[in-house]
């Protein structure tokens, strides 16, 4: 890098090679515990989620809380707001302050929120400490997000990605298995068993706080801000660790940046990025958020409660049933993600949201007709999420990767805000309602309508999806401060 310019102030032009630099680098132990320590967001997330899911049947035979099946969905709904507004919040402070001072803050408000939340007396207490966990969470995904996207080289991006959020399906399973263990009531009293449960996430974050202390700072974000030094600083430590783990540096001269630093990106420019600049980018990723927020938090908040009314399968053993969906939720983007890098991800985003979409139509109908047990309609559930869970991911790596580097975190944070405001938290409200009809045909409409946003979104994303495979992220999103 140009001496002149490392110590630049804000404003000034500076030029650099950071960004060549760091796609340049061969996977190694760096990358992978990267990945380890901020994609173990999504495991936590997956346990909140199920355990929330597993432990509907609890909250309602709970003695002191003695939830309905609208209360259980309005609890869900809360976390699912809570998310929402967590992820503009913390969206808007993570392009602004850096992305790891935000991961640092994000944990310690989930970790406070799910312990508190096992010190609920009430239906309102509990929906406002699920609220603040969503609130946690949601800023999680938006910190998380972009500074994986930063770290991780071009190549590998969108299998990685993909993999990563993937693994909210390990937090599913770790949930399911401590539902089983904590709702046995021959074990645990049943009104100790929950409590317990939500006490889990709280020590698993506590866990992960630490793990994370020696993670950098994303260079690209520092090289915006008008931190070159310290950017250069953090990419040469990464160099020195990468090439110590016996690989060899590519040699050639790497292509050069130049931009202008500036402290932050005013709101009314991150506006007219998204609004006009990129409004395609925008709708598609609007399009992709929205249906697969409400494909997933419709059927999967009310999980349990179908297997629970519809199959009357006791809520001490729905765990089980939890098992090979969230295993079918794993495998899908641990098995295609590869593609996404290899055929491109124009194709594999249609591909998968239009085969989800397709599937649970199909099992929706014969869900309807009756013709389905328990363990059909869970295998059924796990061939269509195997799609699903690719799809889903994928919304997330296209909203991240599409925008420029200066509202990255703002931008995941608008698009999973809206998504989930219009399709997910409307979601769990509605599927509870439909459910306490016991109308399997309305069962079928709600199902045919989230068949109906898959679909639609993915014929959008065939149309319009940006071809951002292997390609470096400033080339797919130029940066707002680069100047020619």
């Amino acid at each position: 890098m140009d001496q002149r310019t490392a110590t630049a102030p804000a404003q000034a032009v500076v030029e650099t090679d950071i960004p060549a630099r760091l796609d340049r680098l061969p996977w190694s132990r760096f990358h992978t515990l990267v990945v380890a320590a901020l994609g173990i967001t999504w495991i936590l997330d997956g346990l909140e989620v199920t355990l929330a899911g597993s432990l509907a049947g609890a909250l309602k035979a709970s003695p002191v809380l003695q939830f309905s099946n609208a209360d259980v969905g309005l609890a869900a709904s809360a976390y699912l707001a809570g998310a929402v507004l967590g992820a503009l919040l913390f969206g808007w402070l993570t392009d602004r302050l850096g992305r790891k001072k935000l991961f640092f803050i994000t944990l310690t408000v989930y970790l406070i929120a799910t312990a508190a939340t096992a010190l609920s007396w009430n239906l309102w207490s509990f929906a406002l400490f699920r609220f603040l966990t969503g609130a946690g969470i949601g800023g999680e995904y938006a910190a998380i997000n972009s500074t994986i996207q930063e770290l991780i080289p071009a190549r590998v991006r969108g299998f990685t990605d993909l993999v990563i959020n993937g693994s909210f399906w390990v937090g599913a399973a770790l949930g399911a298995f401590a539902a089983i263990a904590l709702l046995d009531t021959s074990v645990i009293d049943p009104e100790h068993g929950w409590r317990l449960a939500f006490l889990i996430g709280a020590l698993l974050a506590l866990v992960i706080f630490f793990m994370r202390r020696w993670l950098p700072e994303s260079p690209r974000w520092l090289m915006t801000h008008g931190h070159v030094a310290e950017a250069e600083r953090v990419v040469r430590e990464i160099e020195l660790r990468v090439y110590a783990d016996k690989h060899a540096a590519t040699a050639g001269e790497l292509p050069r940046a130049r931009l202008l630093s500036r402290a932050h990106t005013p709101l009314s420019e991150v506006f007219s990025t998204i609004v006009h600049r990129h409004r395609r980018r925008a709708l598609v990723g609007l399009a992709l958020m929205a249906a697969q927020a409400f494909f997933y938090n419709a059927i999967f908040f009310t999980y349990a409660l179908v297997l629970t009314d519809f199959y009357g399968i006791p809520a001490s053993q729905v765990g089980w049933y939890i098992l090979p969906f969230a295993a079918g939720n794993f495998l899908g983007p641990l098995l295609l993600g590869r593609l996404f890098d290899v055929i491109g991800r124009r194709t594999m985003i249609a591909l998968t949201y239009i085969a989800s979409g397709v599937l649970l139509a199909g099992s929706g109908y014969l869900f309807m007709q009756g013709t389905l047990s328990a363990t059909q309609q869970t295998f059924a559930w796990s061939v269509i999420f195997f799609f699903a869970s690719a799809a889903a991911s994928s919304a997330y790596l296209t909203v991240s990767e599409t925008f420029p580097l200066e509202i990255r975190a703002l931008t995941i944070a608008i698009f999973y805000a809206i998504g989930t405001g219009v399709g997910g938290i409307a979601g769990p409200w509605l599927f509870g309602v439909l459910i306490d009809t016991g109308s399997r045909l309305s069962m079928f409409g709600g199902y045919l309508f989230g068949a109906v946003l898959m679909i639609a979104a993915g014929i959008i994303a065939a149309l319009f999806a940006v071809r951002a495979e292997r390609q470096p992220l400033e080339t797919v999103a130029r940066p707002l401060a680069y100047v020619d």
